[in-house]
């Protein structure tokens, strides 16, 4: 089968509809990984930058972009390679007022069994299981 990168713009060509034509095709890349007749993948920097694109400029409202990544991040054929952590960090940023690279580095740490930080961001401070000392 063959297997594709996909980058942020065709994600958001795909969710944003900005573009009709590029939608269109954006579109069918998605329905052929769905079908099985392509395998996508892609990166959680590529994750990242789509939710702070969605968010700082097309100014969509963070339970939406949630709703939609989460929908992109369980599309059929679509590999990313730490998928579960992603998963985790969406549901976290959902639930927090804090932002998706800091839910996403919380969710790591646990999942490496960590749960100590050095830093000045305080957004740490709101994770339960996280402990934020400052140097």
């Amino acid at each position: 089968m063959k297997k594709r990168f996909i980058d942020t713009n065709i994600f958001l060509r795909y969710l944003t509809k900005d573009d009709p034509s590029k939608y269109d095709k954006c579109r069918e890349i998605f329905k052929k990984a769905i079908e099985g007749k392509i395998t996508l993948v892609t990166s959680g920097m590529v994750i990242a930058e789509l939710i702070w694109t969605l968010l700082s400029y097309y100014k969509i409202a963070k339970a939406d972009i949630v709703e939609k990544v989460t929908i992109i991040v369980s599309t059929e054929n679509l590999y990313i390679p730490d998928k579960n952590i992603i998963a985790d960090a969406l549901v976290l940023y959902s639930r927090k007022n804090i932002d998706y690279i800091d839910a996403y580095n919380a969710v790591f740490m646990k999942y490496h069994g960590l749960d100590k930080i050095y830093s000045y961001d305080r957004d740490f401070d709101a994770i339960e299981g996280i402990k934020r000392t400052e140097p």
